[in-house]
């Protein structure tokens, strides 16, 4: 059993956390820190308080708006005070921990919301829309960006991105591929970018089609990028799509593991390397997906009351909002000037192809 050290998953939660400027260093002489080092180190409480407070805010609205939701809520409200005020250093460590570990735990906690029946059915129903969406993404990204004459790697990394699980994806092959420096962040600039379209875009396009819970669930988890953003429309959908999402958005992620072997294979054949290429399966592994299997075996066990699971539902809708908030309070929107157009076109490009496919495979099929 792989212990509880979340720090080291692959979380979607990566996609946006590639946008949390550093925890500086405390500066000072050498003596200096090592005499104080513990009095230096940044503490996650102010981030912590802050985003629980930001998030209580939202998690009002939602309850005003439930059509929007405290998540979709909590996404705005972080980038309107991220950037029309300003978020202080003293806060970035423990919005860092919110927008990963928290959010990690409230993936783990919606896992005693579901029976491992439904987790494993679900699953299997959304694997062929999945891998359709998935090589959608990357026959998009490879034509398209040849169109607009954006390098191999650039490609690479936003069709992986897109197709997989956003900036966790990116920072899975970007040691298998190596970028450069500036390819990695205009691609987790552009996918930064449709995240925060996708949360705020998708809940009304699924009503306006009137797709089922389980419909847009499975279009949600199959076309949006990263697990917060699916997390947020999802939810703010409804309760059940939100489920479905999360566990079809899961199954997506465990995609990167033969997509880096892939990788690495092509890499290693294409300069003619001996050797390891480096690839680390234990780390770019998303350990909180077993977690989350874990949390749904001991609700199918029984082991939890019937009377505890409507508190752990909320705790986990809770995390889910604070840890979004979080998101928002760490994003600067004035790096996406920097990627300039290009990139987002073809980002755009694969984007609708993902979205387009899983919904034509789900109309064909009689999917919603």
């Amino acid at each position: 059993m792989p212990s509880l050290s979340l720090q080291s998953t692959l979380s979607e939660t990566s996609a946006t956390t590639a946008h949390i400027e550093p925890v500086p260093r405390p500066v000072g002489t050498g003596a200096a820190r090592g005499g104080n080092a513990r009095s230096h180190k940044p503490s996650v409480v102010p981030g912590l308080v802050l985003a629980c407070s930001v998030g209580a805010v939202a998690w009002g609205l939602g309850n005003i708006w439930p059509i929007i939701g405290g998540p979709v809520f909590g996404i705005v409200l972080g980038l309107l005070i991220r950037n029309l005020l300003g978020v202080g250093v003293v806060f970035r460590q423990g919005l860092a921990f919110c927008a990963r570990q928290v959010l990690q735990l409230s993936i783990i906690a919606l896992g005693f919301g579901l029976s491992i029946q439904q987790v494993a059915r679900t699953g299997l129903e959304s694997i062929w829309v999945t891998l359709i969406s998935v090589s959608a993404a990357f026959l998009t990204a490879w034509l398209l960006g040849r169109m607009l004459g954006i390098s191999g790697k650039l490609k690479m990394l936003i069709g992986v991105g897109t197709a997989i699980c956003g900036g966790s994806a990116i920072a899975a092959v970007t040691p298998v591929i190596r970028p450069e420096e500036h390819e990695t962040a205009y691609a987790i600039s552009t996918i930064f970018l449709f995240n925060i379209v996708a949360v705020l875009v998708f809940p009304l396009l699924g009503h306006w089609l009137n797709l089922s819970d389980t419909g847009f669930g499975l279009w949600a988890g199959t076309a949006i990028n990263d697990t917060s953003s699916v997390v947020a429309a999802a939810y703010s959908y409804s309760q059940a799509a939100g489920d479905y999402a999360t566990v079809v958005k899961l199954t997506r992620a465990t995609l990167i593991i033969p997509i880096c072997l892939v990788l690495a294979v092509l890499v290693a054949w294409k300069e003619k390397q001996q050797g390891s290429t480096g690839l680390n399966l234990v780390r770019i592994f998303p350990w909180f997906i077993l977690w989350f299997l874990v949390a749904s075996l001991v609700r199918s066990a029984g082991l939890i009351p019937e009377t505890m699971l409507p508190w752990l539902q909320t705790a986990a809708h809770a995390l889910i909002i604070v840890s979004l908030t979080a998101i928002g309070l760490s994003s600067d929107m004035r790096r996406m000037a920097v990627a300039g157009i290009r990139p987002v076109l073809l980002g755009l490009g694969v984007w609708v192809a993902v979205a387009g496919s899983s919904l034509a495979v789900q109309a064909l099929t009689g999917g919603w």
